[in-house]
């Protein structure tokens, strides 16, 4: 109001609507406020507001008052220490001051939108045109970071094959009869090569992952369209039926719909409901350290991975990223990010590397320190947004030119020479762009 703004343009709106978190079952929340800015034809009446016009104003800003914590037992108790965290649109914030509706007409964004239209064959479903749009740059950005993640059916790599996925099933719908993921992300690379280098370095690799999906997917549309003639009964498939369909052949249940066949979707949500929470479970377990026990066992191959995965980044390069690794007092299996199987001379390399460190003596020192001082440092780390507000930092070696130095909550020894022999048993694909080396210490 002190800035000139007219009460019917201020909205109460519920909580549903304004109140942001906890980010899970507890921690920091609170309610917000929301700006918006107006987007339908002509001039706002003096009723229109986002309570009871939504579909004609966009949220380009808010500011969130971060004010309690929320506990396990479901109280909201205020924080001691408040603040208020606000975030923009930038993309939002472009097309209104370009004065345009949404952000598919901005500058980084419309070519590729105008690239989809061109190889659609119905350009009246915009909504599917956007989704491939979104969805296809998004792809790019994700396999072409320097610790890009290549699609497949685990963890992160499953988000970036149901994107890709997406985008193909879309094609279907606004007719796109050939291959065409590859020629969109030329076309996101292209534009954002200058500002995001890594999209241009990484270039074959971004459009060999995007054709091999393609080429798979493309199959198992095929394939799936002849297994649901095998379970129709009645011109309808049962929900459990569906979910098989997706679970073992891949096939959405998007497809079977589009097919003209009755699904029953509750049953097929429950099923799908029931499979994620044993993925979730099974991830909470992967990401608690992969480890069977603390034993002095699985503490000396724990320590090894570090070894292993600063050696495969000096054979192979600084692409190779830790993807999952499992522990047991007997082996390691320790999965990261490479497309091409190991030869036998780079196999050799690793292992000498590994053991020449084991040799070396080298002493392994724990930190406790921020997150951006161990970046600073040079510290390797995963899921950084899962971090606290100090971590562990585990040095191998000399402290100012350490062999390696990565984030961890993990045991470890005090000394490489506890570790013995280090012997590479099996090197093989995990998942697409995702390689797996078992280990042993003898």
């Amino acid at each position: 109001r002190s800035l000139g703004m007219p009460d019917h343009k201020i909205a109460y709106l519920p909580k549903k609507h304004n109140w942001w978190g906890p980010a899970g079952q507890t921690g920091p929340c609170g309610p917000d406020t929301e700006m918006f800015y107006w987007v339908g034809a002509g001039d706002p009446s003096e009723k229109s507001n986002p309570g009871t016009d939504e579909d004609n104003w966009v949220e380009i800003w808010n500011d969130v008052f971060m004010q309690y914590n929320k506990t396990p037992d479901g109280v909201y108790e205020p924080l001691e220490q408040q603040n208020v965290d606000t975030g923009m649109g930038l993309e939002r914030t472009v097309a209104i001051l370009n004065g345009h509706d949404n952000v598919y007409e901005i500058d980084s964004i419309k070519p590729i939108y105008d690239a989809v239209v061109a190889r659609a064959h119905d350009v009246a479903n915009v909504t599917a045109l956007r989704v491939i749009t979104d969805h296809i740059r998004a792809a790019v950005f994700i396999i072409g970071d320097q610790r890009g993640v290549a699609p497949s059916n685990m963890d992160q790599g499953y988000v970036v094959r149901r994107l890709i996925r997406s985008s193909i099933r879309r094609g279907r719908e606004v007719r796109i009869h050939d291959s065409f993921i590859a020629a969109i992300a030329e076309v996101v690379i292209d534009i954002n090569k200058d500002f995001y280098d890594e999209l241009e370095h990484n270039r074959q690799r971004i459009i060999s992952e995007l054709v091999t999906e393609e080429e798979k997917f493309s199959k198992v549309l095929v394939d799936g369209e002849k297994k649901v003639q095998q379970f129709i009964a009645d011109g309808s498939i049962s929900g459990v039926e569906a979910f098989q369909l997706y679970a073992t052949y891949g096939f959405p249940i998007e497809e079977i719909k589009r097919l003209g066949v009755e699904v029953d979707e509750v049953a097929f949500e429950q099923e799908l409901k029931a499979h994620q929470d044993t993925s979730r479970k099974g991830s909470e377990q992967k990401f608690a350290g992969g480890l069977a026990d603390h034993s002095v066992e699985t503490t000396r191959l724990h320590t090894a991975t570090h070894l292993l995965h600063q050696a495969l980044r000096q054979v192979l390069g600084d692409h190779v990223a830790q993807k999952g690794s499992n522990i047991t007092k007997d082996r390691l299996r320790f999965d990261f990010s490479h497309t091409d199987k190991l030869t036998d001379d780079e196999k050799q390399q690793v292992e000498s590397i590994v053991n020449e460190q084991i040799a070396a003596a080298l002493p392994i020192v724990c930190e406790e320190m921020s997150v951006a001082e161990a970046k600073n440092k040079g510290a390797v780390g995963l899921f950084a947004h899962k971090y606290g507000d100090m971590i562990s930092v585990y040095t191998i070696g000399n402290v100012d030119t350490p062999f390696s130095r990565e984030i961890c909550g993990g045991p470890h020894v005090a000394n490489t020479q506890e570790l013995g022999v280090f012997k590479i048993k099996k090197e093989q694909a995990s998942s697409a762009g995702i390689r797996r080396i078992k280990a042993v210490l003898q």
